[in-house]
């Protein structure tokens, strides 16, 4: 008996879908809970599992159909793995090594992301064929798209005639490559566009002196990590202060609800985090109840999550203040975009040793530019400029959050 393979149940804010990838065929057989498609969607890539047992006899929506939620994909046939066996038994011995290596590229081809693994798939590639350079080994797009490229320099195999080759390109002949954007980059660019336009956006600079903060992370690093198996980070003693300023500065943690403005009594950070795929927003719930150890832990949690694109669409949606840190790619100053129906985000960049006038002499020290891009229609330029300065000062004197001053 035939059982459909169904989309998701996608949420509210979630219309419909993109199929990304088969990673199973018409009459192959499956496992229960072994991954048959991925379905890519404004903001993050679900993948759909087998039910049970059995043979995917129907594939009903193939690669890049546009699918809505609970819509049937395809069909699979429970307890027809046996039918799919007998012809296989027929084959060749010759080609047993050859389905070995198939289904020892499984395990590979699951180290790598989802955009990684159609890319392998549409260009005939397995995991053994390329070297992972991400986390764990993991297989990004980019180590896909160099892995082709050094296919396709390499000398043609001699066991064969080679074919006729296309015509080299002329000398100064600009090549161009066309790729359509993914779902998430397209919402992501609407969604800019859309903030640039709704709001009225401004941003205010200032600099931050980051030798206190280095200091006390030198002195409390190793006790640090041995009580709470975490490295002592900048970007918690950043969420701290930041919220911390909230507190003190409600109109920048609301939001505005048509002619409304809303004041959130909770302090829900998201925190940018840029993939393979493009820009993510994870939302940390209720960060003013977090300790420096359990932000760490969260904020690395989420790193991995969003390079294996794991996150859920629950950990993406809301969110009250975002944090941006472009500091880890080496920027030194940016204006970053609004996160609509945030009023207001902060951007963080490189730490870069400067000549700071101190008390009448010249010193050398880390510092650090800081840019808040804030709604002017609901935070006026004194909040917003106040707001920054109470972060610079948590930061310059940490001890501040713990005075409660």
């Amino acid at each position: 008996m035939a059982t459909d393979i169904k989309a998701p149940q996608f949420p509210e804010s979630v219309a419909d879908g993109t199929v990304a990838t088969w990673h199973k065929k018409e009459g192959e057989a499956v496992k229960r809970d072994e991954l048959l498609v991925d379905i890519e969607t404004d903001k993050v890539v679900l993948e759909v599992v087998a039910p049970m047992d059995g043979v995917l006899t129907k594939i009903l929506k193939g690669e890049d159909a546009t699918v809505e939620s609970q819509e049937v994909l395809g069909q699979l046939e429970a307890g027809a793995s046996a039918s799919v066996s007998a012809p296989a038994e027929e084959k060749p011995q010759a080609e047993a090594p050859a389905a070995e290596a198939q289904g020892g590229d499984d395990d590979g081809d699951a180290q790598a992301g989802p955009a990684a693994r159609k890319l392998m798939s549409e260009h005939g590639l397995s995991a053994a064929d390329i070297k992972g350079t991400g986390a764990k080994g993991r297989i990004t797009k980019e180590d896909v798209e160099k892995a082709l490229a050094n296919k396709q320099q390499s000398p043609s195999s001699a066991s064969a005639p080679a074919p006729a080759a296309a015509p080299a390109p002329a000398a100064g002949e600009r090549e161009e490559r066309r790729v359509p954007m993914t779902r998430l980059r397209k919402r992501i660019a609407e969604r800019l566009v859309a903030a640039q336009q709704d709001a009225a956006m401004l941003t205010t600079f200032n600099e931050v002196n980051m030798k206190p903060i280095m200091d006390m992370r030198k002195h409390y690093q190793s006790e640090f990590e041995k009580s709470h198996g975490v490295r002592l980070g900048f970007m918690s003693f950043f969420t701290r202060a930041c919220v911390e300023a909230l507190k003190r500065f409600p109109a920048v943690n609301a939001s505005i609800d048509g002619d409304d403005i809303v004041y959130h009594g909770y302090y829900d950070v998201g925190m940018a985090v840029s993939t393979e795929r493009g820009l993510v927003v994870p939302v940390m719930r209720d960060a003013d109840q977090k300790g420096l150890a359990e932000i760490e832990s969260q904020i690395i949690e989420f790193g991995t999550k969003a390079r294996d694109g794991k996150l859920s669409i629950e950990e993406m949606t809301g969110g009250t203040f975002t944090i941006s840190n472009g500091g880890i790619f080496g920027s030194l100053l940016s204006t970053p975009i609004l996160n609509p129906p945030q009023t207001a985000i902060l951007g963080m960049h490189k730490i870069q040793e400067r000549p700071m006038a101190v008390d009448g002499e010249v010193k050398i020290l880390p510092m650090m530019y800081l840019a808040l891009s804030y709604d002017h229609r609901i935070i006026d330029g004194k909040e917003a400029v106040q707001f920054l300065v109470a972060v610079k000062n948590f930061i310059e004197d940490p001890a501040r959050l713990l005075l409660d001053i």
